[in-house]
């Protein structure tokens, strides 16, 4: 049924009223057939082919369609040979439909370059993955890439209640009453995705046996049973996975136990490397908690450790524990800006760098003949094991690169570092 109710026409649109409402971008370009190269970009049944669709029945142009899944360099030379011939005979332009533009290799859509730079062809592509990642740039360049939106809940209940009347493409003829959890059960379920939400209906229409006054009554069990698993849009390599792992690590740093453990579940759930998320806690634990609490390192390493050594499901428990450790602990980057300004200091000074004589090593035959060690104080000779002497080379004297914050253990640190003085050296 999704085939069949697709829209014919920029008004039976629903949910992309951002590019094709009244005024909008790309209703202004097809209702002046001046359709320039496109992309169109969005997660499944969302209306990236029904817009492609749309442009073909109402465009001059000749309208040609690929799949990247079956269609190769071969496909490519042969529309572009007919391109050219029907621009010679006729004077018309062609416009290239390619679906599941991202399935292409970089030599198939290079063969597509110099059609599109001169105008031979109007390409419009299609793709659930980030073009700016998954299409070579020189392509993207040429293109305008319009994003499409999952279809909203309001819009995909417009959809349902369009189907159930329309007699001839939808289920107009037959008697039906959806009860109201059933909408909602079926617009949860189908998450966005209008092509699996009318295909959802139209099953479970068609299975439910009509009952004593001839109507078919549609449940949310009834939606459920037929809906199976709720689709998860998910890849591994994707804009899902770098997405759901900067929220996750985001919901850290912002201290949300409740939301990191749900994109920590999200993550599990697809089927993510738990590895991949153990070396991101890692990582999380050192930039954005430092040494407001050194233990956050540790207990990172260790669910780490505990992941490789007992793997799933049961690493979910380690991963789960450092997560919410993390994301309830003192926060600090002083680790991180400590370590930017002194690599950005090093890089600077790297010419003129040199070890002070005093801390130079002496431990070899000759150093003293050369004056290496000469004036070094040992710090466990003096009171508290520490003693001012110059540690940072000629030109960095006093300079500050780790600022500790107030959170944590770190206010400890800061009030050690205060007592040896340590404050009247230059901030970075």
């Amino acid at each position: 049924m999704a085939t069949r109710m697709r829209p014919r026409s920029l008004e039976e649109v629903l949910g992309q009223e951002r590019l094709v409402g009244p005024g909008m971008f790309l209703r202004r370009l097809i209702q002046a057939d001046r359709v320039p190269s496109l992309i169109f970009y969005g997660p499944p049944g969302s209306g990236k082919t029904t817009l492609a669709l749309i442009v073909a029945n109402t465009t001059h142009a000749h309208f040609e369609q690929l799949n990247a899944v079956t269609a190769g360099v071969a496909d490519i030379r042969r529309v572009i040979e007919q391109a050219q011939e029907r621009l010679n005979l006729y004077g018309q332009k062609t416009i290239l439909f390619i679906d599941e533009i991202h399935r292409f290799n970089k030599a198939q859509q290079d063969a597509l370059l110099p059609a599109v730079e001169s105008g031979l062809l109007i390409f419009i592509g299609a793709t659930t993955e980030n073009p700016f990642i998954t299409v070579n740039p020189p392509l993207v360049s040429r293109a305008r890439v319009l994003r499409l939106d999952s279809i909203p809940p309001e819009d995909l209940r417009r959809l349902g209640e369009r189907a159930l009347r329309d007699e001839k493409r939808g289920l107009g003829q037959v008697p039906v009453q959806v009860q109201p959890e059933a909408w909602e059960e079926l617009v949860r379920g189908s998450g966005g995705d209008a092509r699996l939400f009318l295909n959802t209906l139209e099953v479970a229409v068609l299975t439910t046996p009509p009952g004593p006054d001839g109507r078919r009554q549609i449940t949310a069990e009834t939606v459920r049973a037929c809906l199976g698993q709720a689709p998860m849009h998910y890849d591994r390599a994707g804009d899902q996975h770098y997405d759901t792992i900067s929220a996750f690590i985001k919901s850290i740093r912002g201290s949300d136990p409740d939301a990191a453990l749900f994109w920590l579940a999200r993550m599990l759930s697809a089927g993510e490397d738990p590895l991949f998320i153990a070396r991101r806690l890692m990582i999380h634990a050192a930039e954005d908690i430092g040494m407001a609490d050194p233990q956050a390192l540790q207990v990172a390493t260790a669910a780490a450790l505990a992941v490789e050594r007992v793997g799933l499901p049961e690493g979910r428990l380690p991963l789960a524990e450092a997560t919410l450790y993390l994301a309830t602990a003192p926060k600090s980057n002083s680790v991180y800006t400590g370590i930017a300004a002194a690599l950005e200091a090093a890089e600077k000074l790297a010419a003129a760098v040199q070890v002070p004589r005093h801390l130079r090593d002496a431990s070899y035959a000759g150093a003293a003949r050369l004056g290496h060690g000469q004036g070094y104080r040992y710090p466990h000779d003096y009171p508290g094991h520490w003693v001012e002497q110059q540690y940072l080379p000629e030109g960095l004297d006093g300079r500050r690169f780790y600022q500790p914050s107030t959170s944590g253990f770190e206010k400890e640190i800061a009030r050690r570092l205060k007592e040896k003085d340590f404050q009247g050296g230059e901030t970075r």
